[in-house]
């Protein structure tokens, strides 16, 4: 027990508790008074203050009651007036300090194993709860980064925006300004086929030059004072500039995955037609002038060219709708769609017709979801370049009006690919094994470059909940890095909002 001490290092006498017996009495020898004096013998100075102010007060308050009665006597017999309470004034000069922000719940569904992979080498990634907009999980997720194909969400977005989901863009034929002449002009419609009619090539919708060709032939016909007609110029200004991007890896075309990008072509330069990976020629404005040839017959000559202004229209069929090829670059990843799509929108907007006006078009036609672009870089519509910046944040952002159906934008959640199910996400190789849990319930877009894999999309996770996300996995990569991240987005499915940042 702590003893307790008085001033003066003494023990007041407080009596003998063990016995009942009471401190001494005033009277008694060596009693309180003796105390007293003794005390203030010791404490002069302290004593001498301590009356000043007990004199201090009585003078106050007698100064008081002598006021109180000058006030006509009235105050003298008032009982005391409360006074007011003043009301707080905020220091202007001072900020009051803001109400403080609800605490987000601890979260404790961890994915560190599954996300410290080795094989997703250089990882960045982010998930949203696409209700709430509370960013649950983030590695380095507003650092702009390349995408691979998760550009085409962007090109796709953009394209819906600018174009709508109806947009057809057309291939016509006009009369020449030298008889016997025709021009086939390209409105940058690459799915136009040279496959006959009724035949269904990777690109559902796509017009066919059999039905084109009996066009011309017919309006040729019609008017007897037309000389045969024996040439053929070819017309695909509607894009200039480079046909092939200078960052992209030639073995994209040798390996059949990409086409030179130009406004006029047959079947995506395809050598075969119905097969989605195909060798790709290096002139396919050539192909296709080759191919409408043998549709026409007759014709002895075929040259480079434009059309007259205000030439007669002979005949004129339309591309698939915008939404029909939203779809084919999302599901299958066609990057030759995807550019079509790109340089459509650029035109659009105004921006351009070359490589270099995809950037301004974009992010235009972006401009319209109200989610910040800044920091992004759209080199192409497919995503090959390794120029191409965006970072994951943007994609949890718009993939939440993706999800919400905002607009058109139901149009590019409907054309995503599907875990076990549906195009990239269906193969053998992806959503396998344990992975198989998430089956149906992630809706996203895949990519592939030398340099990374990535996807991004929405994942309907298993505890109810909506999840937006985007996984890069960049660097030095194998094929092995989208069973890895499959791996992660299962684990952001089980997880669901309980998903922790630790």
């Amino acid at each position: 027990m702590t003893d307790e001490t008085d001033a003066a290092g003494e023990t007041p006498d407080l009596g003998d508790p063990s016995t009942g017996t009471p401190p001494e009495s005033p009277t008694a020898t060596g009693g309180l008074l003796s105390r007293i004096s003794a005390f203030a013998r010791t404490h002069r100075l302290p004593m001498t203050i301590a009356g000043g102010v007990l004199a201090f007060a009585l003078l106050g308050g007698g100064a008081v009651a002598v006021g109180a009665a000058s006030n006509g006597g009235e105050a003298a017999s008032a009982l005391p007036t409360e006074t007011p309470t003043p009301t707080p004034t905020a220091d202007p000069g001072r900020p009051l300090p803001a109400a403080a922000s609800a605490v987000s719940r601890l979260r404790t569904c961890s994915v560190a194993d599954r996300a410290g992979d080795g094989r997703l080498a250089n990882l960045q990634a982010q998930v949203m709860n696409a209700a709430t907009g509370e960013v649950l999980y983030d590695r380095g997720g507003t650092t702009p980064s390349r995408t691979a194909s998760v550009m085409k969400v962007l090109t796709s977005a953009a394209a819906l925006s600018v174009l709508g989901p109806d947009y057809r863009t057309p291939t016509t034929v006009v009369k020449g300004a030298e008889p016997g002449s025709a021009v086939l002009v390209g409105g940058g419609d690459v799915t136009l086929s040279r496959t006959p009619s009724g035949t269904e090539t990777v690109y559902p919708g796509a017009a066919h030059l059999d039905d084109l060709a009996a066009q011309v032939e017919a309006a040729w016909a019609a008017d007897p004072a037309n000389p045969p007609l024996t040439k053929l110029i070819l017309d695909a200004s509607y894009f200039a500039g480079d046909e092939w991007e200078p960052s992209w890896n030639l073995k994209e075309r040798e390996d059949g995955y990409m086409s030179n990008i130009a406004a006029l072509m047959v079947d995506g330069d395809r050598d075969n037609p119905g097969s989605n990976t195909s060798w790709r020629g290096g002139d396919p404005v050539a192909r296709a002038g080759d191919a409408f040839a043998s549709e026409l017959g007759g014709i002895d000559v075929i040259e480079r060219g434009t059309a007259p202004a205000g030439a007669q229209q002979l005949g004129q069929v339309h591309s698939p709708t915008v939404a029909q090829l939203v779809d084919k670059a999302l599901v299958v990843s066609d990057n030759t769609a995807a550019e079509m799509l790109a340089r459509l929108v650029a035109i659009e907007t105004g921006a351009g017709n070359t490589f270099g006006a995809i950037n301004a078009g974009v992010l235009q036609g972006l401009a319209a979801y109200g989610v910040d672009t800044a920091g992004i870089t759209v080199v192409d519509g497919s995503g090959l370049s390794d120029n191409n910046a965006v970072p994951p944040s943007y994609l949890t952002r718009l993939f939440v009006k993706v999800n919400a159906r905002e607009g058109d934008l139901g149009v590019l959640m409907d054309g995503l690919p599907v875990s076990g199910e549906r195009g990239s996400l269906g193969y053998d190789d992806r959503f396998s094994g344990d992975n198989s849990a998430a089956d149906g319930a992630v809706s996203a877009k895949t990519g592939w470059i030398d340099t990374g894999y990535t996807l991004s999309g929405v994942v309907r996770a298993q505890d109810g909940s909506t999840l937006t996300f985007a996984i890069y996995a960049l660097g030095d990569v194998t094929d092995e890095a989208k069973q890895a991240i499959d791996t992660l987005t299962t684990g952001f499915y089980l997880c669901g909002d309980n998903l922790s940042n630790q």
